[in-house]
């Protein structure tokens, strides 16, 4: 369970971000981690600012408190839930410590954009891409925001985002 908090973190900061008025780069929404073995899952609203070299995320629970904070550059990268604080050389080796395996947040950032991360190889499907052994599914992106990640190898992961619409 405290992993799945964890990992909570690595997805977004909330409280007064929210008050600040929105940059082009910026992302906010509901995002869902679910794994299936073993079995957990975790939800919340997140705020993205930046891209996959610099940026952070915020995640709020359900009554709007930050569940946690993930900050990054090139070559260092921060988690900060509750009091504490780890620092890491990188997105990878801080999903490794969350999930027990490195989880693409950097191509995740781009995802979420709607498209594929420049820094892999990546194979066109009708309802999105392949990227890094995961299926990007973008059927609903552009109607509902939605964007779906899963990746088929164990531990089967899947991600599910719904962004708000920009205003």
């Amino acid at each position: 369970m405290r992993r799945a908090w964890l990992a909570a973190a690595v997805f977004g900061v909330a409280g007064c971000a929210a008050m600040v008025p929105r940059a082009p780069t910026d992302l906010s929404g509901r995002l869902a981690l679910r794994v299936e073995a073993p079995a957990h899952s975790f939800s919340a609203d997140f705020d993205l600012r930046g891209d996959a070299e610099r940026g952070q995320l915020h995640l709020t629970g359900p009554l709007g408190t930050t569940l946690g904070e993930a900050q990054w550059q090139p070559g260092a990268a921060r988690l900060r839930t509750g009091e504490s604080s780890q620092d890491f050389v990188s997105l990878d080796a801080l999903s490794q410590s969350l999930f027990g395996q490195p989880l693409p947040l950097a191509a995740l950032v781009d995802w979420l954009r709607g498209r594929p991360w420049p820094g892999a190889a990546s194979t066109s499907r009708t309802d999105g891409f392949e990227q890094l052994g995961w299926a990007v599914d973008l059927s609903r992106y552009a109607g509902d925001g939605v964007i779906v990640a899963t990746r088929e190898r164990d531990p089967k992961l899947s991600v599910r985002v719904r962004l708000e619409p920009r205003s």
